[in-house]
C-alpha cells in the first residue's frame, strides 16, 4: 500500500452541545499517530471524523487528497476498532473477522482465505468456533483487530484499544500492533489516556484539550518539549520541568 495520509484542514465537528476544532493535521502514510487528552476532550470524537461517521460543520478531512465526503465508504480504505470491541455477539470469532468480506461480496473461497490468514496471524485460530461471551478481553481484542485488518485497510482507527486489558496482554497487544503496521504497512491512529503507551507506539502525538487540538510532537518528546501551560499542566510538568 502507497497510500493513507490523512488531512484535516480548518476542521469544526459537533456533535450535540460538544464542538472540536483542528485548524490543521497532517497525518502521514504508515506513521503511527497516538491521540492523548483529558476525558471528554473530543479524541474520539476526531476519531470518528476521520472515518467519516458523521458531517463536519466546517472544514475538510482529506484522504490521500481526496475530500472525505466525495468518497464512497467503500473507497475509503480505513477500519475502525473500538473500545468495547463491538463484535456481533451472534456471530462466532471466525463469522465475525469474515462478516466485512461478506458485505463487500468477496467470492466466497478467497474470503475463507483471508479469514484463515487472520485467525493464524492473531494466534485465534482455537477460538474460531467460540462466540464473543466466551472468549477473553485480550482474544476480542484481537478478533476485532483481524476483522478490521482482513479488509486491508490503507488507515487503522483505534479507539483506546488497551485500556481495559491487563498489563501482560496489554504488553503482548504492542508486539501485535507493532507487527500489525510492519506487515500491513498501513496508517495507524490511536486514542489513549496512557502518555507511555503513546511514547511506546507512537510515532508523532497529537494533544486535544477543551475541545481542540494544542499541540502536536514527536512521540518522544511528550516529556521534553516545551507547550503552553495548559498542555504542560495536563502532562504534569508543573513549572514545566521534564517527567
Amino acid at each position: 500500500m502507497s497510500g493513507g495520509s490523512i488531512e484535516v484542514r480548518d476542521m469544526v465537528a459537533r456533535r450535540g452541545s460538544f464542538s472540536l476544532r483542528v485548524d490543521s493535521l497532517h497525518i502521514e502514510p504508515h506513521e503511527i499517530f497516538a491521540i492523548v487528552g483529558e476525558t471528554g476532550a473530543g479524541k474520539t470524537v476526531l476519531l470518528e471524523a476521520i472515518a467519516g461517521a458523521f458531517p463536519l460543520e466546517s472544514g475538510s478531512i482529506l484522504l490521500d487528497g481526496k475530500d472525505i465526503r466525495c468518497l464512497p465508504v467503500q473507497q475509503r480504505r480505513l477500519g475502525i476498532v473500538y473500545q468495547d470491541h463491538a463484535l456481533f455477539p451472534h456471530m462466532t470469532v471466525a463469522e465475525n473477522i469474515g462478516y466485512g468480506l461478506r458485505m463487500a461480496r468477496v467470492p466466497k473461497a478467497e474470503a475463507a482465505s483471508r479469514v484463515d490468514e487472520m485467525l493464524d496471524l492473531f494466534s485465534i485460530r482455537h477460538i474460531a468456533d467460540r462466540y464473543p461471551g466466551i472468549i477473553s478481553g485480550g482474544e476480542g481484542q484481537r478478533t476485532a483487530l483481524a476483522r478490521a485488518l482482513v479488509l486491508q485497510p490503507e488507515i487503522l482507527l483505534l479507539d483506546e484499544p488497551f485500556s481495559a486489558l491487563d498489563p501482560t496482554t496489554k504488553k503482548r497487544m504492542y508486539e501485535t500492533l507493532r507487527n500489525v503496521h510492519g506487515r500491513f504497512r498501513c496508517t495507524v491512529v490511536f486514542v489513549t489516556h496512557d502518555f507511555n503507551e503513546a511514547r511506546s507506539l507512537g510515532h508523532r502525538a497529537g494533544i486535544i484539550l477543551d475541545g481542540a487540538l494544542q499541540a502536536v510532537c514527536p512521540a518522544d518528546e511528550l516529556f521534553t518539549r516545551e507547550f503552553s501551560p495548559q498542555v504542560m499542566a495536563f502532562l504534569g510538568r508543573g513549572e514545566g520541568e521534564p517527567r
